[in-house]
């Protein structure tokens, strides 16, 4: 049997919102659903225990991190990711594509894989379809990534043919190799911005079968307008019994718009990295907690939310502790914007389950005004 398995529950009737369940071997996970980044076998200033107390129940780690730093054999010594970091839920470790890639000059892109130094020591590695496999089966994430090259943006149309028969060829490479049975690999779907190439790229992955499929290399600089017209045009092209998983996306606004056109699942460093530079999502908006008109605020970040911090702390003290360069400040501004978005999305599926996901969506941007426009 499929380790990774997918139910649609209720479709929205004026979107293509879905609201469903992903059963994994580490429990089921509700969906629509915001994963947490753990980058290095830890979510940044939280404990596992406190990561699962602002809902979420599936996370994801960093296979090229993990490989060079403490090394994939030692976390398979240790009994595995879940193990190792002593998390109960859900996990799906990425293929460490985004990482090689964005190393720029660092590494040489070859049909046999990449080719790159270490940016931890500049020590030489390879890391192809195979090697890629080897690590997260080592891991043993419940569900896994295939390794595909992420297209920068912008790109030639050229390029970004020949990349996309590459990363075809890398994913049937990637399956070949596969031989841990309690794990689901994931297909990514690329094409950058040109239509008929997303919808080569989805038709070439879908014809693998594999229990779920991602969008990847969106989000990457493009307008937010040009992400949301060609995310539209990806989803029409994956099955709708399957997964759909838009990778790299975090900020609320894209999270309504991702799920309004009938993605399941989304991951962000986002909400993490700006907690520990003092920016609070709140459902008001964003709050900059360094400016100084908070010093003396005594009222919670979020009037809304009843997140641990909501409930015990000030604007007031907030400020003071980011000010003062105390660890304590990133610790609950994390918690924050987590559980403020693991609730996000929670009503989101309600909204969902009662026909109602439009007017959230509408009440969302009426609460925020132009707060999410902007890049983030």
């Amino acid at each position: 049997m499929n380790p990774i398995t997918f139910e649609t529950i209720k479709t929205c009737s004026h979107t293509g919102a879905r609201r469903g369940r992903l059963f994994t071997p580490h429990g089921t996970v509700e969906t629509p659903v915001f994963m947490p980044v753990g980058t290095q076998a830890t979510v940044k200033a939280m404990r596992p225990e406190e990561v699962w107390d602002t809902g979420a129940r599936l996370i994801l780690s960093n296979t090229y991190h993990l490989y060079l730093r403490p090394g994939h054999e030692l976390v398979r010594e240790a009994g595995g990711l879940h193990r190792f970091m002593n998390w109960k839920g859900a996990i799906l470790t990425d293929s460490g594509g985004f990482q090689v890639f964005s190393l720029g000059a660092m590494r040489k892109i070859t049909e046999e894989g990449v080719a790159f130094q270490s940016h931890i020591d500049g020590s030489r590695h390879l890391l192809s379809p195979e090697r890629s496999i080897e690590i997260q089966n080592a891991l043993g994430a419940d569900i896994i990534m295939a390794f595909d090259e992420c297209i920068p943006y912008p790109a030639d149309q050229d390029y970004v043919r020949k990349s996309i028969d590459r990363t075809t060829r890398w994913l049937r490479r990637c399956k070949a190799a596969h031989n841990n049975p309690r794990q689901g690999l994931f297909g990514i779907m690329q094409g950058g911005m040109y239509p008929q190439l997303r919808r080569e790229s989805a038709r070439q992955i879908v014809e693998e079968d594999l229990p779920g499929y991602a969008i990847g290399g969106l989000s990457v600089g493009e307008p937010k307008p040009v992400m949301y017209e060609i995310l539209e045009q990806c989803v029409e092209e994956l099955p709708r019994e399957k997964p759909r998983y838009l990778m790299g996306v975090g900020s609320p606004d894209c999270l309504f718009e991702g799920v309004a056109r009938g993605v399941d699942m989304f991951d962000c460093v986002l909400p993490t990295r700006v907690a520990r530079n003092g920016l609070a999502f709140t459902s008001q908006g964003r709050v900059n907690i360094k400016n100084a008109g908070y010093e003396r605020d005594f009222t919670p970040l979020d009037p809304r939310c009843d997140c641990y911090v909501c409930r015990n702390y000030s604007k007031a003290y907030l400020r003071h502790l980011f000010k003062a360069g105390e660890i304590l400040s990133s610790m609950l501004l994390t918690h924050h914007n987590l559980y403020y978005l693991g609730a996000l999305m929670e009503q989101i599926r309600r909204s969902i389950e009662e026909d109602r996901f439009e007017a959230l969506r509408k009440e969302f941007y009426e609460m925020t005004g132009d707060t999410w426009k902007k890049q983030l």
